[in-house]
């Protein structure tokens, strides 16, 4: 071989050899990503679950890449959606609260806020690189016209804009509306099509997001346009809810029939995007926007060896249940140790797609890249952010409590118990316990459920925290809070009269504005 012709060896060699990224991908890449809604860590076979009930998952992980160390941005629905479409952290893009100190903060019908039109979601700069997009589900980013997805990058969308609670009176509060793309056809609890029966738990709406979901691939797919599809169902948060063929078919109860029938519906898709061609051609991932809903005990789902759940910074409120897959470009039945995040889906899909990511903000999301395609961790911490205040960081294998609190006792006196059962001295903590001078410090390797604090006095503890204090310095440093979009509440926002009412007929009448602090328990 002449030095020609080794080099060129050399050069194609390096480039089979490097991360997948936008700039090497011959043609644009299908976003497939599939949040799920309050479903925790442990509710899948393949993370452990005793009733192995998710084949289809199952197999998706056989056939793609499992990431046991991945995270939501925030314990609670609103702020990690935003998260995950902004790429940026809640205190950074708005969706918190101050109204008091460390409160986690959401999208009701009351909201007056919503996502900052100053925001940039991945979704709208897919779209202005040629990419058609779709969400199906909840979108809870502010109902309001001016927040809804039509105007944050989704060309289409079915589903509503809040969660599934009702049924209203349609006079204190109005029956949340289902949309088609940017109009209202109808609410849920009053159309036939929307119904949700709380006695039986019987809801048609899975079976409709699944349909919705492999039309828009095989319409694409024939269009030959890249696409994004954000599969964002909600069945397994209350209110439950599953369809005929699933109700009673679980050891679970009606959680696990919600989780049955999410689980056919990912394999569903997942032959949808192989007959329709274009299996080589999309990136899947498969998620959850916060942990299981522990306080509804055995309504819940299950966050694993993890302790609490939904609403807190412990591992169970934001350790989640991730699977990516992509044949061909993904080894299968890998597991990846990288630190992942919600919010890295924005920096993925930006990177994979060709496209540069906004120079004017921090973007605390990451490119999986490395991770997906050569299984090479990229270092990172992970912060965990509970209203608007940085209640604890992981960085590598320690992670550090700098606040404690899992929710008052007054609420516990009720019955609202955000870690049932659990009770971890000095770190289970029904007060909000500033532990800032003296951090606890946990190895999450040796000790996953957050049970057996290192003591502050060791050589250990003092090695990492001299690790940790840099990582946490630095951020607070550079951290800039967005103006918070959840501090104000008003009736005369809710769903009286959303677009598309008036072809129905169906408007409801507009109460006169009166807007207040919003008051948040969590």
């Amino acid at each position: 071989m002449d030095g020609n012709a080794a080099v060129v060896l050399l050069l194609v060699l390096a480039i089979a050899s490097s991360p997948l990224t936008g700039a090497s991908l011959t043609k644009k890449p299908n976003f497939v990503f599939m949040l799920m809604d309050d479903m925790g860590w442990g509710d899948l076979g393949v993370f452990g679950h005793p009733a192995k009930e998710t084949p289809n998952l199952d197999k998706m992980a056989a056939d793609g890449m499992t990431f046991p160390d991945f995270y939501s941005a925030n314990p609670l629905c609103s702020p990690s959606r935003a998260a995950l479409l902004s790429g940026r952290l809640p205190i950074r893009n708005g969706f918190y609260t101050t109204n008091a100190h460390a409160r986690n903060a959401y999208t009701p019908q009351v909201i007056a806020g919503g996502i900052a039109d100053e925001e940039i979601l991945f979704p709208e700069l897919l779209q202005k690189a040629g990419y058609k997009n779709k969400i199906i589900g909840k979108w809870h980013l502010g109902q309001q016209p001016q927040y809804l997805p039509h105007k944050h990058g989704f060309d289409e969308w079915y589903g509503a804009p809040n969660c599934h609670f009702g049924p209203f009176n349609d006079k204190g509060s109005p029956n949340i509306p289902m949309y088609r793309d940017d109009h209202m056809i109808g609410r849920l609890y009053e159309d036939s099509e929307f119904m949700i029966n709380h006695t039986t738990g019987y809801s048609n709406l899975t079976q409709q997001y699944i349909e919705e979901a492999t039309t828009f691939i095989n319409t694409q797919a024939a269009a030959d346009t890249p696409f994004l599809l954000y599969w964002a169902v909600d069945a397994t948060h209350d209110p439950l809810y599953a369809s005929h063929d699933f109700l009673g078919t679980s050891e679970r109860g009606l959680y696990g029939d919600a989780v049955r029938e999410l689980d056919y519906g990912v394999g569903v898709i997942l032959a949808a995007i192989k007959s329709a061609g274009v299996e080589e051609n999309t990136l899947v991932m498969f998620s959850s926007d916060n942990g299981g809903a522990t306080y509804a005990k055995t309504t819940g789902g299950s966050n694993g060896p993890f302790l609490c759940g939904k609403e807190t910074t412990y591992e169970g409120g934001m350790r989640e249940p991730t699977i990516a897959r992509w044949p061909g470009k993904i080894e299968p039945g890998t597991i990846s140790r990288q630190l992942g995040n919600l919010m890295d889906w924005f920096t993925t899909s930006l990177d994979l797609a060709g496209i540069e990511l906004p120079q004017d903000r921090i973007i605390d999301g990451i490119s999986l890249a490395p991770a997906l395609f050569n299984n090479t961790p990229v270092d990172r911490p992970i912060f965990y952010y509970r209203g608007n205040e940085m209640m604890a960081v992981r960085v590598g294998m320690y992670k550090a409590h700098y606040w404690t609190w899992t929710n008052f006792m007054v609420d516990i006196d009720k019955g609202i118990d955000y870690c049932p059962g659990e009770d971890v001295s000095n770190v289970t903590t029904h007060d909000q316990v500033n532990n800032t001078a003296t951090p606890i410090l946990i190895h999450l390797g040796r000790d996953p459920g957050e049970k057996y604090p290192i003591r502050s006095g060791t050589a250990e503890y003092k090695q990492a925290m001299a690790m940790v204090r840099p990582v946490v310095d630095d951020h607070k440093k550079k951290m800039v809070p967005g103006k918070p979009a959840l501090n104000k509440c008003d009736k005369a926002v809710q769903n009286w009269a959303p677009p598309g009412c008036e072809a129905l007929k169906r408007c409801l009448p507009v109460p006169a504005h009166n807007e207040v602090d919003c008051t948040w328990g969590h």
